[in-house]
């Protein structure tokens, strides 16, 4: 298994599949989940002959359980830690929710200054802000994210059954055949992680304000998204990320759900491959 060490000291799992000297496509999961989550965009890429990177986020996954750094600024910083290890150059970056908000982080404070990145996609993803406040108030109430921390603080197997066999993937929808399979792959991925990580993460993936991350960045950016997102709703995030964004391009899916790189990774996939290759 393979690590970086942060100047913090902890140790951020990833994995690197390709060609060394192929451009590489680094993926940056969602809550809680892990690098695990990016298995059919991974699988994809590395079939059309990119270097394909996925970490696992501190306190996620198989990364250190560490008690300190569950906010934006160390998430970036460790992205970045496992980009200089590797020294990742022309990369293209692709966050999925929680992992959106990394990757604007990263790129606007990191990658872009390095000129290490290319482009990016930000899917599902929680930028600018996502808690309700008086300068944003058609954002969630905080007593959504109140409810999600006592969810989680009670019974957090439970809860993350429930997140994963309902509003996730959409499999709370009329009409909808839930796969078993994918909610439990999803509660193996959260169970991995830190109980106290992904607590912490609550207030990271909804009370971080990006805005002026996403102002900051310059390089093609693809904002995608579907119009059924139960977890981030989307005229919250994606259209107010492409009105921010000074030079990005924006697709919402019909009907599609908060996991749709998962339940509709054929129709996902390719449109991503068609933006990176534009």
């Amino acid at each position: 298994m393979a690590f970086v060490t942060t100047e913090d000291g902890v140790e951020i799992y990833y994995k690197d599949w390709g060609n060394p000297d192929a451009q590489p496509i680094m993926f940056h999961h969602g809550w809680p989940l892990s690098a695990d989550d990016w298995d059919a965009q991974m699988l994809f890429f590395l079939s059309k002959g990119y270097r394909v990177i996925a970490s696992d986020r501190r306190g996620h996954g198989r990364s250190s359980q560490v008690g300190t750094g569950h906010d934006m600024d160390h998430y970036a910083a460790d992205a970045n830690a496992v980009v200089e290890h590797l020294d990742l150059r022309n990369a293209i970056h692709i966050g999925h929710s929680t992992g959106g908000g990394q990757v604007a982080r990263y790129v606007a404070q990191y990658g872009e200054p390095q000129g290490r990145v290319a482009k990016a996609v930000l899917v599902s993803s929680v930028p600018p802000l996502m808690v309700q406040t008086d300068a944003n108030p058609e954002g969630t109430p905080i007593a959504v994210f109140d409810g999600f921390r006592s969810a989680l603080a009670a019974n957090r197997a439970e809860f993350y059954q429930a997140v994963a066999a309902g509003p996730f993937y959409g499999f709370n929808r009329d009409g909808v055949t839930v796969s078993e399979p994918v909610v439990a792959n999803w509660w193996r991925q959260g169970m991995m992680g830190s109980a106290l990580a992904h607590y912490e993460g609550i207030k990271a993936f909804s009370e971080t304000d990006q805005t002026e991350d996403l102002k900051a960045i310059s390089v093609p950016v693809l904002v995608t998204q579907g119009d059924d997102d139960q977890v981030v709703p989307y005229k919250d995030a994606s259209l107010k990320q492409h009105e921010l964004l000074s030079n990005s391009t924006l697709k919402i899916y019909e009907g599609y759900p908060h996991g749709m790189l998962t339940t509709h990774a054929d129709v996902i996939n390719p449109d991503l491959l068609a933006f990176i290759q534009e």
